[in-house]
């Protein structure tokens, strides 16, 4: 996809972190924009900021793992714009804690972001940006998942973020190799970003109150958490440099996005273990003072 000018984005998660600077990058290239988010005064406010500056924008309140809400998204976007040429599927959460104390509110939620949010987006937005595709034979088109480096490799007291980030993963190379079948004009790319400061360590406050637990959140959780919030305060490069280099992917049509390729060592060396069949490796072999952090705070 090379051009950006006057073409349609649809943006999820658009109220902050990466979603905010897709946007933002977006506008800067000429694009029309539809926003959605479940954050509805954090999403008015973008939507606000970019019209002043003289963008198209439509913002869409969606909470993404509601089926009926990604379709009146898409129903949205086609009624003002007429197509869609570019789609985000970029909300997002965190969780964490000892894989066996997540509750099933804690999956639901969770699960139902992450993962079912990018099921429902490629599930809905696939067949209508084909439908555009046979009606313009200029069309150019494109998907980009965010997924994460979580997605490639399984730290201990992630294992619920993991899981959806692996699916996301594999949902998206398989979407990459099926849109090949059938279609030259529209590509996807996987954004595996490490820690960026975004925000999402504090995605709780987006959390319905249907998905809350009665129970206080267990010691392996807080401590997940803590650690998560530390990493993800501390990342050293910015959403909006993720930004550029997502674009940049989609113009040069790059499947894999990474912000930081050390990150990827950890990831070869799963692979390794699984093709020289042996036991998992430690993630944290090279930091090792992080793992006997989180063993003394479950000790107590």
């Amino acid at each position: 996809m090379k051009q950006f000018q006057n073409r349609v984005a649809v943006i999820t998660g658009a109220a902050s972190g990466f979603g905010r600077e897709f946007a933002n990058l977006g506008a800067r290239l000429g694009m029309k924009l539809v926003l959605a988010d479940v954050q509805q005064d954090a999403l008015q406010k973008v939507e606000a900021e970019l019209a002043e500056q003289g963008a198209q924008v439509l913002a869409v309140h969606c909470d993404v793992s509601k089926a009926e809400q990604v379709q009146a998204l898409a129903d949205a976007a086609m009624a003002r714009f007429g197509a869609v040429h570019l789609l985000f599927n970029n909300a997002g959460v965190a969780g964490g804690g000892l894989v066996w104390e997540n509750s099933k509110a804690d999956w639901d939620w969770v699960l139902g972001v992450n993962l079912f949010g990018v099921i429902h987006g490629v599930r809905i937005f696939t067949p209508l940006m084909l439908e555009c595709a046979k009606r313009d034979p200029a069309y150019e088109g494109h998907i980009v998942n965010t997924a994460s480096v979580a997605g490639l490799q399984n730290a201990p007291t992630m294992g619920i973020y993991n899981v959806s980030k692996h699916a996301v993963v594999s949902l998206t190379e398989t979407l990459y190799q099926d849109l090949r079948l059938v279609t030259s004009s529209i590509s996807t790319s996987l954004l595996c970003p490490f820690f960026v400061p975004t925000g999402i360590h504090q995605s709780e406050r987006n959390r319905p109150d249907d998905m809350h637990n009665d129970a206080a959140p267990t010691v392996s959780q807080r401590a997940a958490q803590s650690f998560s919030e530390k990493a993800v305060i501390s990342g050293k490069i910015s959403a909006a440099q993720i930004a550029e280099w997502t674009f940049d992917a989609i113009r040069d049509n790059r499947f894999y996005i990474f912000s930081e390729p050390e990150s990827l060592i950890n990831a070869r060396k799963r692979m390794e273990d699984i093709v020289q069949q042996r036991n998992p490796y430690d993630p944290y072999e090279d930091v090792p003072h992080i793992r006997e952090l989180l063993k003394a705070k479950l000790a107590k």
